[in-house]
């Protein structure tokens, strides 16, 4: 795993070797805080945690330079926390376990956090790096960035100096991104007082699996399978052809991740569980025929369970799959002027039943506010209908592009230098921190940028090694280039 250590360039990969080492869940940052504190303190340069949990690094300009303008490179700190069903991973106290696998970087078992890893492990390159020529340089890396923007949401007004903002949270080498879409939190919520079972029933767990999952912004137009959206196809055939009933329900645990495995207990009369599981079979051989050459590994797996004592009344059974049934989930449409870009999607990302408890939480994405009240008005329309109450949270805005932004074009121009080849300006609809830090500094020129990554937010994210080195010499060129005030 050590290997990945003497990956060139050597001073990203050992920084981010480091880091992998270093607990970093979202919402469980003091550890990766001291370290990246501890590291500034060695490498010589300003740092400090700010109120809204971010740290903060200032490196002043190489000399001769100090007139050069201001450049803030931003990244966040935290992981999404992703295993496969058997890892015994504890990201709270675990390492990572990287390892190499051809010509990509992987982690056994978990996700790798290369999201945004490595672009953390590019600034600790920048700022420990005494033979770059610069200008004045800060580093912003954010808190939660996964779970809310909360860093970025919360980053104190006046706290930076700089007049650019180069983001390196993006995960395709060669495109350029000026704009991202904003986002919004959906829950719907239901308090219910369960009924007895039937003590002669039998109970079977239901679990829809083996699914690739995502990020729920930049892998949603795949079409790739929803654990829960496949789930309750089945669980309203089993309601209405085997006599079944819900007593509990759990599938996803990311709001920003296309949710791979949702399971239910359902009981039903012991006369219809054969029913049941030929049912299960056909709806298998269904799921498997209508992701063909999208997913590979669908699993619809029935389990024979002790009878729960209690479950959900029939009719908040009913009100409840119906609006599991009715959620939107996936892409509304796409950008009318840049076509191969969503514009408008959500994600049925979490649901628990049970214990007289319904949850429902959805991530809404939009590059257009009134699109994004449009599909929250549509969710709240759909889990209205079935009596749940909804609320909304973590709303963003989006990142309005700017095609003639100053660093934009001078990085297309030293990529065509260094490359030989054209840059490509994109759009992205996964979320950036940069539309909620340019509404606190407006004036900030911004672009964001990294090597290619594949699959974040998924136990098979991997970071292509070839790419990382050109991002390297790009990132360094640029800095050195960067035009005067």
């Amino acid at each position: 795993m050590s290997e990945i250590k003497n990956l060139n360039p050597v001073c990203i990969w050992k920084n981010f070797y480091a880091l992998t080492q270093v607990p970093r869940p979202s919402g469980h940052l003091e550890k990766v805080q001291n370290f990246l504190l501890d590291f500034a303190k060695q490498a010589g340069v300003e740092a400090f945690k700010d109120p809204a949990n971010n740290i903060v690094m200032r490196k002043p300009a190489s000399a001769g330079m100090e007139n050069k303008k201001g450049v803030i490179l931003q990244a966040h700190m935290d992981m999404v926390p992703q295993k496969t069903p058997e890892s015994t991973h504890n990201f709270e106290t675990d390492p990572i376990q990287p390892w190499i696998d051809g010509e990509w970087v992987k982690a056994k078992g978990t996700t790798l956090g290369a999201d945004n890893g490595l672009g953390v492990a590019a600034i600790m390159a920048i700022m420990e790096d005494k033979t770059l020529k610069h200008g004045p340089i800060e580093a912003l890396i954010t808190a939660d960035e996964e779970t809310g923007m909360f860093g970025a949401n919360a980053l104190p007004a006046g706290e930076l100096s700089g007049d650019i903002l180069m983001n390196l949270d993006s995960e395709h080498w060669g495109k350029f991104v000026i704009g991202s879409a904003g986002g919004i939190d959906v829950t719907a919520t239901l308090d219910y007082k369960e009924v007895e079972t039937d003590a002669d029933d039998a109970a079977v767990k239901v679990t829809v699996k083996g699914l690739r999952g995502g990020h729920s912004g930049l892998e949603i137009h795949e079409g790739r399978g929803n654990a829960n959206k496949l789930l309750v196809r089945l669980v309203r055939e089993a309601i209405e052809e085997c006599e079944a009933r819900l007593a509990s329900w759990q599938g996803g645990n990311m709001r920003n991740a296309i949710p791979f495995k949702a399971e239910a207990i359902l009981t039903l009369p012991k006369e219809n569980v054969a029913a049941l599981k030929e049912l299960a079979q056909d709806w298998l051989e269904d799921f498997t025929d209508e992701y063909k050459g999208i997913e590979s590994g669908i699993e619809v797996i029935c389990e024979d369970v002790e009878t729960p004592k209690m479950e959900v009344p029939v009719e908040i059974q009913d009100n409840l799959i119906n609006a599991i049934y009715g959620c939107h989930d996936g892409v509304i449409r796409m950008i009318p002027s840049y076509p191969s870009v969503v514009e408008t999607s959500s994600n049925l990302a979490i649901i628990n039943i049970g214990e007289g408890k319904a949850s429902l939480k959805i991530l809404a994405r939009s590059s257009r506010e009134d699109m994004k009240d449009y599909i929250v008005k549509t969710l709240e329309s759909c889990f209205n209908m079935a009596g749940m109450k909804v609320e909304t949270a973590g709303s963003y805005g989006g990142w309005d592009p700017n095609p003639e932004s100053e660093i934009l074009h001078l990085l297309l121009k030293e990529y065509k230098e260094l490359f030989g080849a054209d840059g490509i300006i994109q759009v992205d609809h996964a979320g950036l921190e940069c539309s909620i830090i340019l509404g606190k500094y407006p004036h900030l020129d911004v672009v964001s940028l990294g090597p290619t990554m594949k699959s974040p937010h998924t136990t098979t994210e991997r970071a292509l090694i070839a790419t990382v080195e050109p991002f390297w010499t790009l990132l360094k060129k640029t800095l050195e280039d960067i035009p005067e005030k």
